[in-house]
């Protein structure tokens, strides 16, 4: 059955349909709230909360996107929004390096796989990891970032300044036995 069909359904309060849809973007969205938690139990719980906002809020999906690409901004913000209860501790911004921020200078090794890389960004510390996240894997802007963060786009560049220049010691400590 298709997403368009179920996601009608599930606006009539259908709790089969409800359940389909479930099924059909559990697995993906728990995936991606795994990039964004500490823990198995936290990823769950945070996935489990966006589902519940997803359908209390279904009446505002237009499908001007996809129901999966929706949801997946659901899952990304309920996930933010519980770090940002955890009281995540930004570090202060240097303005002097803001210059030296350029987001096209980031290069690895090629024998490098996406998994390592991955792994990597799992390791960093917040708010490095979060800033990293959205923008090397969800495509986000540092004006989406700093509007989803509560930050200013100057810190976001900082983060991500600084988040990478920590990836980039860790893929050549892997690769060289080096860079620490």
């Amino acid at each position: 059955m298709s997403s368009q069909l179920l996601v009608e359904q599930c606006k009539q309060q259908n709790p089969k349909a409800q359940m389909a849809l479930y099924r059909k973007y559990c697995d993906g969205m728990f995936v991606v709230a795994q990039r964004y938690m500490k823990d198995l139990a936290e990823a769950e719980d945070a996935m489990q909360e966006a589902f519940i906002k997803a359908f209390s809020k279904l009446d505002q999906f237009k499908g001007d996107v996809t129901f999966g690409a929706w949801l997946k901004r659901i899952v990304i913000n309920t996930c933010l929004d519980s770090i940002k209860a955890r009281k995540m501790e930004l570090y202060p911004v240097n303005e002097e390096i803001l210059g030296a921020t350029d987001e096209d200078d980031w290069e690895v090794a090629n024998e490098t796989t996406v998994e390592e890389v991955r792994s990597a960004i799992g390791q960093l510390k917040d708010p490095f990891k979060v800033v990293v996240q959205l923008f090397l894997l969800e495509g986000y802007d540092h004006r989406e970032i700093s509007e989803i963060l509560g930050i200013s786009e100057s810190a976001s560049r900082t983060n991500l300044y600084r988040g990478k220049q920590v990836l980039k010691k860790q893929l050549k400590h892997l690769h060289y036995g080096t860079g620490y």
